[in-house]
């Protein structure tokens, strides 16, 4: 990717294919649900079926490098496949590895996920931010150099971010200033840094200069439905704002068809709901 910034293609592809990111989670108990063994053999079974039903329908993929993770390096080998083919797809690949460190450690951080010489390369990456947003400044560079796009977490949907994310930080708290901060960088009209704002519950946090996107994990399984979305993102641009499911739409697998039938059936509810 190049220039213009993340923005850019994050429209085109949400003007195509619609507002939704597909998660691609194979956590043990889905790899049993579909029928197969939890091994190498059934991660690249199930990774198969997710890019076959996912990859030309969703505008957003989001592989959890966790559930990739577990396998070592073999199952790493399959995540840069599942990358690979998802961006052949036309679909943007967002690779959901929260990670964050400084100095030289983001900077390899960052050439892992963000670098064409990786094989690992996605179009962006979820980021986070609790050693300083300052910290991120390498993957924020490459980003912004690239045209890819960085997510950091904000307000995240479960219940044990609160005591930190809602904290005082100078009269606004800890998630705003990430958010504000975001907010700073995509002044360039790049929009080459998202936020994770969880859709679960009221997050508090004014998203009206973000100017970028907002991923909203929680649809589906965390309790979070379409219809909840206007209200929760209320005063925020609602063309940025992400909805993420993921088991909701794995639940409907190993058939690839019937995978990009849920990918539509929630991509519809959310673009009436908006």
């Amino acid at each position: 990717m190049s220039d213009p910034g993340f923005g850019t293609p994050y429209r085109l592809a949400v003007a195509e294919r619609g507002r939704l990111c597909a998660g691609i989670d194979p956590h043990a108990a889905l790899l049993e649900q579909w029928g197969l063994p939890v091994s190498i053999d059934g991660l690249r079974a199930f990774a198969d079926a997710c890019v076959e039903g996912l990859a030309t329908t969703a505008a957003v993929i989001k592989p959890q490098v966790a559930f990739f993770e577990v396998f070592g390096s073999a199952g790493f080998a399959v995540l840069e496949d599942v990358i690979a083919r998802c961006r052949e797809g036309g679909a943007i690949v967002l690779a959901d590895a929260k990670r964050g460190d400084i100095g030289s450690t983001m900077a390899a951080y960052t050439a892992a996920w963000l670098d064409d010489a990786s094989p690992l390369c996605s179009d962006a990456v979820t980021v986070s931010p609790y050693l300083g947003f300052g910290a991120l400044d390498p993957a924020v560079t490459k980003a912004r150099e690239t045209g890819r796009g960085v997510f950091a977490l904000a307000r995240t949907s479960n219940p044990e971010g609160r005591d930190l994310q809602m904290a005082d930080a100078g009269g606004r708290s800890v998630a705003q200033s990430i958010v504000d901060a975001a907010a700073a960088v995509n002044a360039d009209g790049s929009g080459t840094v998202g936020v994770v704002v969880g859709a679960t519950r009221e997050h508090g946090l004014d998203l009206s200069a973000l100017a970028g996107p907002i991923l909203s994990p929680g649809l589906g399984a965390q309790g979070a439905t379409a219809a909840d979305l206007a209200a929760i993102f209320a005063g925020s641009d609602l063309s940025w704002v992400l909805p993420a499911a993921s088991r909701s739409i794995l639940r409907a697998g190993p058939d690839p068809t019937a995978l990009a039938a849920a990918v539509e059936t929630t991509r519809d509810e959310i673009e009436a709901a908006l």
